[in-house]
């Protein structure tokens, strides 16, 4: 389980912007904004204090205690963030006030456990979903969840319906959803049809044929004077 509360100091941002937010980010600050039951606050939040708290235990559901410039905390979640498209690191976050007492939607990553029975007589493992929209209590969202695959055997597919969840946490996604699949290697089919092309014989006709063209080709290419491939008249 998560269960993770990590205590986060953020400061007032009254200008906004985005020179401002640059301006920001080279100080090492991740220009935020704070949902709460009333007005929004944009806020802004040491990079280094970010990444340690979305790096803890409870990862990207972690629950943050924003505490703004010395006020009262606010306990809240990750809403939203937004990457850099090339470095990859944060470059604004979006935190949601929660109650403790109350349900919270997240997404979790779903982990595959075990190896597939299948894939040990030489099957190939595909997993199809990675995450997992759940719902329950903010300090009761799992950090991740794993579903079991060694029983999967040649041909077999993976549904939802399949995952053991854990008490307290209700599945939002449709138990249909294909989770993983093991199939037959394609690479074999395709070596096969390799196989049957090269080990079949030309029809004598055929080959008769291939074998003139080329000897004619090479005449051609033969001649001592004039440029390669041609003769002279």
């Amino acid at each position: 389980m998560a269960g993770e509360r990590v205590k986060l100091l953020v400061q007032n941002r009254s200008i906004l912007g985005s020179a401002e937010s640059r301006r920001l980010r080279r100080q090492g600050l991740i220009p935020g904004v704070l949902y709460g039951r009333d007005t929004p606050v944009s806020i802004s939040i040491p990079e280094r204090d970010l990444r340690h708290a979305l790096t803890s235990r409870g990862g990207l559901n972690a629950v943050l205690d924003v505490v703004v410039e010395g006020g009262k905390e606010h306990s809240s979640v990750l809403k939203d963030y937004q990457l850099h498209p090339v470095k990859g690191h944060i470059t604004h976050v979006d935190l949601q006030e929660v109650r403790l007492d109350q349900p919270i939607h997240a997404t979790v990553p779903l982990q595959l456990h075990g190896e597939a029975a299948g894939v040990k007589l030489g099957g190939v493992l595909s997993q199809v979903t990675s995450e997992i929209n759940v719902e329950a209590l903010p300090m009761e969202v799992p950090e991740h969840l794993e579903i079991d695959i060694e029983d999967m055997q040649m041909g077999d597919t993976l549904r939802l319906e399949s995952l053991k969840l854990p008490q307290g946490v209700s599945l939002l996604d449709d138990p249909e959803t294909v989770v993983a699949t093991v199939t037959q290697p394609a690479r074999e089919e395709a070596a096969e049809g390799v196989e049957g092309e090269e080990g079949a014989e030309a029809p004598e006709g055929q080959a008769g044929a291939e074998e003139a063209a080329a000897e004619g080709d090479a005449d051609a290419g033969s001649g001592e004077s004039g440029e390669p491939g041609t003769v002279e008249g």
